[in-house]
């Protein structure tokens, strides 16, 4: 799934680049937008093609360790929101209808949540298999710039536990406040995440650490991200959840993540870090920590004005504008 993925067309991107250059403006001018441009066209195959096919999936499931007291919210409330996002009442809603995106929301077995990785891991091969493949197969095949997204009362314990188990170092490290907690309830976070991970290791193959320390809607968003690399469109990695699971994608094949950016650096603590890992710069930094996809949400408009620009701009000769003397 993960080890033979399509190539970017690296002529589509010379020829983005080539346009780039002849544009009214000074080399760089634009920033990041002018990588935006070229990178997306190389994973599309064309130097003139545009977001027609937004998609936005928020993936939904409820986890065991939320018995404990790891979040300002109790289980319930996920299946509450989920009613929100079907009624049009959530922010991921407001933002997928203000970039025009198709938005999915999908429960993966709401009515029972994973176990207590404290003492058990998580899911089962079957639990694993099965959510994996309800990631894969929601992604449409028309879709041309993909944001997964997730709700799940406890998932920041568990991207947390993840992040731990693949990268070492101390559980405070990877342990931040989530949706709001006290300083108390960080506490018994950390002691948890660092006790589960003692209980399993460290030293697990990725998928495992997916298994043991991961929630269905993680294994889902993991699962769309590999999908997306194989239908060649691009990809906005969200938040500390949405990264997390990227990073067991990162972990099992290396460069399988060329297809996506970081639309956002979260205020979760740990985000910055997990990002580093996964060699990924974030294209915006607004204190955002909801999930639900919001954050890439937003960075789709990046996405969308760099085109704009490419391929709305006059070049030099089309303009009749004098080009810097250098460039001759």
């Amino acid at each position: 799934m993960c080890r033979v993925c399509p190539a970017a067309d690296e002529e589509a991107r010379q020829r983005s680049r080539q346009r780039e250059r002849q544009l009214t403006k000074p080399a760089g001018a634009l920033g990041r937008l002018e990588e935006l441009a070229s990178w997306y066209a190389g994973w599309r195959g064309s130097a003139q093609t545009s977001i027609r096919h937004p998609q936005i999936i928020v993936f939904a499931a409820n986890h065991g360790i939320s018995r404990h007291p790891v979040s300002a919210y109790p289980a319930a409330v996920t299946e509450q929101m989920v009613h929100n996002f079907h009624s049009g009442g959530a922010a991921i809603n407001q933002l997928a209808w203000q970039v025009g995106a198709r938005l999915d929301i999908v429960e993966l077995d709401l009515k029972s949540s994973t176990r207590d990785f404290t003492v058990a891991p998580a899911m089962t091969e079957k639990d694993l298999v099965r959510a994996l493949n309800t990631g894969w197969n929601t992604v449409s095949l028309n879709t041309d710039l993909l944001v997964v997204g997730e709700m799940g009362i406890g998932n920041t314990s568990s991207a947390s536990a993840i992040c731990h188990s693949l990268y070492g170092g101390v559980a405070k490290d990877w342990v931040g406040r989530g949706t709001g907690i006290n300083r108390k309830r960080q506490a018994t976070k950390t002691r948890l995440v660092a006790q589960a991970v003692e209980l399993f290791g460290t030293n697990l193959d990725p998928l495992q650490v997916l298994r043991h320390f991961g929630g269905r809607e993680i294994a889902a968003m993991a699962a769309a991200i590999v999908r997306a690399r194989h239908i060649r469109s691009p990809l906005i990695i969200d938040g500390f959840i949405c990264s997390a699971a990227a990073a067991v994608i990162h972990q099992l094949a290396p460069g399988v993540l060329d297809h996506a950016i970081a639309g956002h650096r979260s205020a979760e603590k740990a985000h910055d870090m997990l990002l580093a890992r996964i060699g990924k710069k974030p294209l915006l930094d607004l204190s955002m920590r909801l999930g639900e996809g919001t954050g890439a949400a937003v960075a789709i408009n990046i996405v969308q004005s760099a085109l704009c620009c490419h391929h709305g701009m006059n070049t030099f000769e089309q303009a009749g504008v004098a080009e810097k003397s250098d460039r001759r």
